[in-house]
């Protein structure tokens, strides 16, 4: 997709080089007219110079244009597959990598591979032009242009040391920002827990532990990299004065026109860019190199669930390992002896972990993941709250009329949260919600749930940060906003236990009895206990 703007940009770059290159040739020709006095001959120079002169200016124009379009569609092209890769792998990204390491490809890893792209077209033309000049030299005398010819590869096989550990280096500093990033989120995202339990010192210390160690490493590969840049300046100096040197020398001799000595200076001067982009190109190609690897552990992750191609007609849903069954349009409740029992088995009814689990009378894993998401949806606290108008955060389908959302908040006792944030629905919600506390983001979140309105709604702890009283009134209400609808919801509360069709007690990851929420109370001395508990705390 982008091997076209690259090959014109390389092109642009190749006609920029050489108009630079042929520049001192012309001017040598024109020095060896005017010492002729021959004017014909000075005036075709001075034509061609400023012919040289304009391609320059316009070659270079259009050569950085197309490496600043390179530049930005290598960067956000990556953005795009990487954001595209992360919604397909969905659950499965959190358990694989963590979340500094998939930030740091937006804060750093672009950029390298955008100069990647950026020093490729100018890192062609040089390498054009060094031969170029080569062929030029060569042809006015053969002992400077093997000069040339020896020389740069000798520099390139002089900076080739420098290469495989600054490689390493960054590699390992890259590693770190990763982790840092991760800390710096977490630190975020549990600010006020860290503020109630006197931690912020504490976790402020790592935090700048491990800083430190981001920086030694940065300096490590700095340390490698100012080498480099010294070997830019260093290697062609030293090729630049030999070629110099030998040049003069030869005029004395007059083994060359003072013209073509004036050319082999103005030669001199010019192979400093070409080789200065040559080590330039290799240190921005390892960094885009240690950036693209990143990018390609990201994109060569797979999803740990996949669909089918089958189809169901909706009906029970049931988990056959536990043996939890969701009868359709029921108010089903599940009450585990350990929330991880809970969300383990909500994943699998969900599709977001494997299992055997039917939908119907078809295998759930044989539907269309795509199907599987738009008909079941898996409600829990550890959903997030995006930046954005309030309105598209609760309908992000888009779909649902004034009366649903409003129902929905309704439902969910969020109304207040509406009426308080200036704009009501058309007002802002800042990154994560943070201006809502807890359990008001409890609340949007199962209001978003509620406004999806999906064939099968499973619900894990929807009330477990609100009060009693509000836990009450929407136990009440989403009870009657779900009558006939499909749902599951996971919670030991009595409050929303009390007002379900059926509760499911599991212990041990398997269902152990089944019935309403007072009969359970009555015949099964653990459930009571379970929920007598939850009631007590």
């Amino acid at each position: 997709m982008q091997a076209g703007p690259l090959l014109i940009g390389i092109g642009y770059a190749i006609l920029w080089w050489l108009a630079m290159a042929l520049v001192p040739e012309a001017m040598g020709k024109g020095i060896d007219a005017i010492r002729a006095k021959d004017l014909p001959a000075l005036l075709t120079w001075g034509a061609v110079l400023l012919g040289l002169g304009i391609v320059q200016a316009v070659a270079g124009i259009l050569r950085h244009r197309m490496a600043v379009y390179n530049w930005l569609s290598a960067a956000y092209r990556t953005v795009q597959v990487t954001v595209r890769q992360s919604t397909r792998l969905g659950a499965t990204l959190p358990k694989r990598m963590s979340t500094g390491e998939v930030v740091s490809v937006g804060n750093s890893d672009i950029a390298h591979i955008g100069n990647a792209m950026d020093i490729l077209l100018r890192g062609t033309g040089a390498i054009v032009a060094i031969v170029t000049v080569t062929v030029i030299l060569i042809r006015a005398s053969l002992p400077l242009g093997l000069m040339v010819l020896i020389g740069v590869p000798i520099m390139a096989v002089a900076v080739a040391p420098l290469l495989r550990p600054l490689h390493r280096r960054q590699h390992a500093h890259r590693d770190l920002q990763g982790d840092l990033s991760t800390r710096a989120a977490d630190i975020v995202a549990g600010l006020r827990v860290l503020r109630g339990i006197g931690g912020e010192q504490v976790f402020a210390d790592r935090y700048t532990e491990e800083s430190q160690k981001v920086r030694h490493a940065g300096v490590r590969v700095a340390a490698v990299e100012s080498m480099l840049e010294g070997a830019q300046i260093l290697l062609p100096g030293l090729l630049i004065a030999c070629v110099t040197w030998l040049g003069a020398t030869f005029a004395i001799r007059d083994e060359i026109t003072a013209g073509q000595l004036v050319a082999f200076y103005g030669y001199a001067v010019f192979l400093i860019a070409p080789m200065r982009a040559l080590t330039e190109a290799a240190d921005k190609l390892t960094k885009g190199h240690v950036a693209a690897r990143r990018v390609v552990r990201i994109l060569t992750l797979e999803p740990e669930v996949s669909g089918g191609a089958g189809h169901s007609g909706g009906g029970l849903l049931r988990d056959v390992a536990s043996g939890v069954a969701v009868r359709p349009g029921v108010f089903t409740a599940l009450a585990a002896t350990s929330p991880e029992e809970a969300v383990t088995i909500a994943d699998r009814l969900g599709r977001y972990g494997d299992g055997d689990v039917d939908f119907g009378d078809v295998p759930l894993d044989t539907l269309p993941l795509a199907e599987v998401r738009r008909r079941i949806l898996v409600a829990d606290n550890g959903a997030k709250l995006f930046a954005g108008v309030l309105r598209d955060e609760l309908d992000v389908s888009g779909e649902a009329s004034d009366e649903d959302i409003a129902d929905a908040l309704r439902t969910a006792c969020a109304e207040d949260i509406v009426e308080a944030l200036p704009g009501g629905l058309d007002g802002y919600v800042a990154e994560s919600g943070r201006e809502f506390s807890g359990g008001q983001q409890q609340r949007l979140r199962l209001a978003r749930a509620l406004t999806a309105d999906p064939e099968v709604l499973v619900l894990i702890e929807p009330t477990s940060a609100v009060d009693a009283h509000s836990e009450a009134r929407i136990a009440d209400r989403l009870a009657k906003a779900r009558a006939g609808k499909t749902t599951l919801v996971c919670t030991t509360s009595p409050l929303v236990l009390d007002r379900t069709d059926q509760v499911i007690y599991v212990e041990g990851g398997v269902v152990r009895a089944q019935g309403t929420h007072r009969e359970l109370l009555a015949t099964v001395p653990a459930y009571t206990a379970l929920v007598t508990r939850g009631e007590d705390s």
